[in-house]
């Protein structure tokens, strides 16, 4: 099976179940941004691989999930309005992202001030995704009553939360820098 199909080179190409749009349709903006999140959490996984602190694989473990709802989540703002997906994002899958804030934020030291997205590349990479996944939200918030699932808006809010604390906890876990907003500038 060849990878190109050519249908996409007039500028359109086909939501879930076959209905074509605009390249520039709001749905491939949600969708193509929660993709673009998933490649940069990859990339923050990526470099844990030669990183070794106790609770690592957990980080690991955490980051596969969620890229795997993420790439859901995506399905489900690809699907037209009158259609439905065989697999639906649930409460559980936000609560499971709390609980894992909750659980990692506990070992941190508190925040006096901003930070800036920086220290250890994968700790970099998640600062990153967690502002394309702030992208994918306002995307998503435009698309208003075209998403059937009400929780895409509130599971892309509550993980850009969480990436912001994993960025935090892998950054503390391999001493990574956390470097404070300059404000004498």
């Amino acid at each position: 099976m060849r990878i190109y199909t050519r249908s996409g080179d007039k500028g359109e190409t086909s939501l879930i179940f076959g209905k074509r749009v605009k390249k520039s349709d709001l749905r491939v903006e949600a969708y193509g941004t929660c993709d673009e999140a998933n490649s940069m959490i990859g990339l923050g996984r990526s470099h844990l691989t030669n990183e070794e602190f106790e609770g690592k694989q957990q980080v690991v473990e955490a980051l596969h999930q969620v890229q795997t709802i993420l790439f859901h989540v995506g399905a489900e703002l690809a699907t037209p309005q009158d259609k439905e997906v065989a697999w639906k994002l649930k409460k559980e899958h936000i609560e499971a992202l709390e609980q894992q804030i909750d659980k990692w934020d506990q070992s941190l030291q508190p925040l006096n001030n901003f930070i800036l997205p920086s220290g250890h590349p994968s700790a970099a990479a998640l600062h990153s995704a967690r502002t394309i996944v702030r992208r994918a939200e306002r995307v998503a918030v435009a698309l208003e009553d075209e998403v059937e699932n009400d929780l895409v808006v509130s599971y892309l809010n509550r993980l850009s939360d969480f990436l912001f604390v994993a960025a935090r906890y892998v950054n503390q876990s391999v001493g990574g820098e956390e470097l404070p907003l300059n404000t004498d500038v």
